[in-house]
């Protein structure tokens, strides 16, 4: 069984976002709900089970359910409902030589998951996930391109020690 890349997965629903999360809780992290509950600071675990099966998380839950399963599905998937793009926002590092393969890999991958949906032979779900994935990174270069004349204080970086 392969591994799942979990920065190309794109959520389909509200309640698939919160699937999501817990299945990268549990792959990641080895949290089960009553874990995720616990670290959300819920004393009913029994809440968030409730909340998974009717799709229906309070807001101000929605950080601290993230910080617990360490993924940001829900964010992702209410943005991306409103027809928003989200990107994570770049540490503004340098891209390595591999950085720029993946990217081209992403094109690669991107452009031929669309050229397969438009003869029919590919899923929507699939195809908007791979472009995405392909406009944030793309996106996140440009971000650390537009970094490099105004480059952040490494204020806590471990090489400023």
């Amino acid at each position: 069984m392969s591994r799942r890349n979990w920065k190309k997965v794109a959520p389909t629903s509200l309640r698939n976002a919160m699937e999501l999360c817990c299945e990268h809780a549990r792959v990641r992290k080895n949290l089960s709900i009553e874990g995720i509950a616990e670290q959300m600071g819920i004393p009913n675990h029994w809440n968030l089970y409730k909340w998974m099966e009717n799709g229906r998380m309070p807001a101000v839950m929605i950080r601290p359910f993230e910080n617990a399963t360490g993924r940001t599905y829900v964010t992702q998937w209410i943005a991306t409902s409103a027809h928003k793009l989200v990107i994570d926002i770049p540490n503004g590092a340098p891209a390595s030589d591999q950085d720029l393969l993946d990217l081209n890999q992403g094109f690669n991958d991107a452009l031929n998951l669309l050229a397969k949906f438009y003869k029919g032979e590919a899923e929507s779900d699939e195809t908007i996930a791979a472009l995405s994935s392909t406009i944030a990174s793309i996106a996140g270069h440009r971000e650390n391109v537009s970094k490099h004349n105004t480059p952040e204080l490494g204020l806590f970086d471990e090489a400023a020690e």
